[in-house]
């Protein structure tokens, strides 16, 4: 090891404070990633020390630099920041609790343990992705507000990071859109997992990330120097940076240094001693030396500086600013949303349309965006088809960004993940389009919506067998399944125009709850003909008609299949069999309804039965037991929607033959 000049004396040892929690927090939980924090530590300890915007007393001041840890195997780095930088809600037990049942410190970072974590991280290049969305969503909200929004977004991004593909989309984007606010340290160990990154990658990732329009610097990821150069370089660039750091994988470890056995396990007793004396330090495990404690917590004195300046302008904007920008950031929806929808409602009934749901949503967008300028839509290269574009929504763009529609190109994951980061960021409500077949290049980002607690609204069109003629790679048959036994996601499947408005109503006034919502692509015919004051979507399934106090049938279904069951239920009428029909349009909701009402819903028929062109999985946690299941339980095939519904056995005829035999 070089020896220590008096010049980095400082650094050396707060940076030493940030590996040697992480040491000793790994071994005691004999489990995590020691290498990642030695490595980055003089990155992490020269941003936060002389560039990062924040107040750990404040830490949800809206204007902070936004620090994303992509490289979320690397928690330790990130819990060691927060506890020497002065965070109120993390303590030393719990660092010493590291991975452990209940701990704030899980062991990938978790939004909302922890008052700095700004992001779930652990997927790699999810955090990545975060990070365009949060600095897009600067820039939009800049465009309203001027300086009130004007932060950097600070990303550590690891090899493992950079090879995900969801990264290539999201970097691509970011330099299209000229995202400079954007910063991101490549943790350039040349280690992963499996031992050398060479063993599976050659490319360049300088240049790589150059063919996207960014700007990128390379340097020495332990020189301080170097590292503060780049920064201040990075910070007037006019494209979104890659800084580049040749890093050491567990750096001062005299055995695993530079090793990939330094990844993903404690260093072991007799190691981290040999580490303590080539790092020359000397304290106790979990100890950190009062002079060094205080000199982190000082490194917030600008952070506060600037807080104390955002705040006095603040104070300075008008009042009608003011009043706008706190319902923005707290996600409250204006009541002319309310009334413009309730509104439309009415309009309905009088004047019913057959309609596709995409086309039905694309109008609710159209009557409300106009009301939101916080209501970002946007689609993976298929506009025209997911109808996400209100006529008169502008195309964000550098250098304005002052639209309320995003281009996101083919790029689905990325899409997803970005707009996890604009509702992380706060001030945007963001909704996306791209194909139901397609949620699959979407899911972890979904999941990770479900995790966080985000409203992010999902417009997955082309729902079904219903889009014909494309096929089985494109007809969805599992996907409402799978995405429906994703924890705290909704799932809305309307059936006509009026449903789907009251899907839009719930899904935006749910605000710890992403919205799937599920649309096709052919028209339905109207089945709501009363108005309701109360939304029925809301309690997820409800009771649409029903021919008889004790019906012998119970019809359930979803979408377009709940007109299937219409046409089912006037079949068993005309043949004197009463029959009830039943809506469903979101199975997450009727579950947290009371048992009063799901039994009520239930019913007591002597046959039930479920119907929706999809697999059958998930609907007997919705119908009584027994019930018989129409379904798909194979994939699509190629052919006009009409003929691919009688050839998989959607047909009110044959559905009322297999009813028969049921009674």
């Amino acid at each position: 090891m070089p020896k220590e000049s008096n010049k980095n004396k400082t650094h050396n040892a707060l940076a030493n404070a940030i590996r040697f929690l992480s040491i000793d927090a790994v071994q005691q939980a004999n489990s995590g990633h020691p290498g990642l924090p030695m490595g980055m530590a003089d990155v992490a300890t020269v941003l936060f020390t002389k560039f990062l915007k924040f107040d750990p007393a404040n830490p949800k001041w809206f204007n902070r630099d936004r620090f994303i840890l992509s490289a979320g195997h690397g928690s330790m780095l990130l819990y060691s920041l927060l506890y020497l930088t002065g965070y109120k809600d993390i303590s030393i037990q719990d660092i010493k609790n590291f991975r452990q049942l209940n701990s704030k410190c899980a062991g990938h970072p978790e939004y909302g343990h922890i008052s700095g974590i700004e992001t779930t991280t652990g997927p790699l290049g999810q955090g990545f992705g975060n990070a365009v969305g949060m600095a897009l969503s600067e820039r939009i909200l800049a465009t309203s507000f001027g300086k009130i929004s004007d932060h950097f977004t600070y990303v550590i991004a690891s090899d493992g990071d950079l090879m995900e593909g969801i990264s290539h989309e999201a970097a691509s984007l970011a330099g299209h859109l000229k995202l400079n606010k954007l910063i991101v340290f490549f943790d350039d160990n040349g280690i992963s997992i499996d031992g050398p990154v060479n063993l599976a990658n050659s490319e360049n990732t300088t240049n790589r990330f150059k063919s996207y329009q960014w700007n990128t610097i390379s340097i020495d990821g332990h020189n301080p120097d170097s590292i503060a150069k780049a920064i201040k370089v990075a910070q007037k660039s006019k494209k979104p940076t890659l800084i580049s750091c040749k890093t050491k994988i567990g750096f001062g470890s005299p055995n695993k240094e530079g090793k990939s056995s330094a990844h993903g396990s404690p260093l072991g007793n007799d190691e981290i001693q040999l580490t303590r004396k080539v790092l020359n330090w000397s304290n106790e495990p979990f100890q950190i030396p009062l002079k060094v404690l205080n000199q982190w917590r000082t490194c917030s004195t600008f952070g506060k500086a600037e807080f104390k300046k955002w705040n006095n302008s603040f104070s300075k904007i008008s009042s009608k600013q003011k009043t706008e920008f706190n319902r923005r950031i707290k996600g409250k929806i204006p009541t002319t949303v309310t009334k413009a929808l309730t509104t439309f409602k009415k309009k309905l009934i009088k004047d019913p349309m057959s309609l596709a749901t995409r086309q039905s949503s694309e109008m609710v967008i159209n009557k409300i965006s106009g009301l939101m300028p916080e209501f970002i839509g946007g689609s993976a290269d298929l506009t025209g088809s997911n109808n996400t574009k209100a006529k008169e929504a502008q195309i964000i763009a550098a250098p304005k960004y002052n639209g309320q529609y995003i281009y996101y190109g083919i790029r689905e994951h990325a899409m997803a993940a970005i707009m996890n980061g604009m509702s992380l960021h706060q001030g945007i409500i963001p909704f996306g389009g791209t194909f139901l077949i397609f949620a699959d290049y979407c899911k972890p980002s979904i999941r990770l919506s479900g995790l966080m607690e985000q409203r992010v609204i999902y417009v997955l069109t082309h729902d079904s067998i219903g889009l014909g003629e494309d096929g089985p790679t494109h007809q969805p048959i599992e996907q409402l399944a799978s995405l429906r036994a994703t924890p705290n996601v909704n799932v809305y499947r309307p059936a006509d125009t009026y449903e789907t408005i009251e899907c839009w109503e719930q899904a935006l006034n749910t605000s710890k709850n992403p919205s799937v919502m599920a649309l096709t692509r052919q028209k339905l015919s109207p089945i709501r003909h009363v108005y309701s004051k109360e939304n029925l979507c809301s309690y997820g399934a409800y009771e649409l008609n029903s021919s008889s106090k004790k019906p012998t049938v119970t019809l359930y279904a979803s979408g377009s299949e709940v007109n299937l069951a219409i046409s089912t239920m006037k079949l068993l009428n005309k043949n004197k069999i009463s029959c009830r029909v039943v809506s469903v349009p979101c199975f997450e909701l009727f579950k947290n309804q009371t048992p009063a009402y799901q039994n009520k819903i239930k019913g007591s028929s002597k046959v039930n039965v479920s119907i929706e062109a999809g697999v059958k999985m998930g609907w007997n946690d919705i119908c009584p037991s027994g019930t018989l299941n129409i379904s798909i339980e194979s994939f699509g095939a190629s052919a006009p929607y009409e003929e691919l519904y009688k050839y998989f056995g959607l047909s009110s005829e044959k559905i009322y033959k297999q009813i028969i035999k049921k009674i």
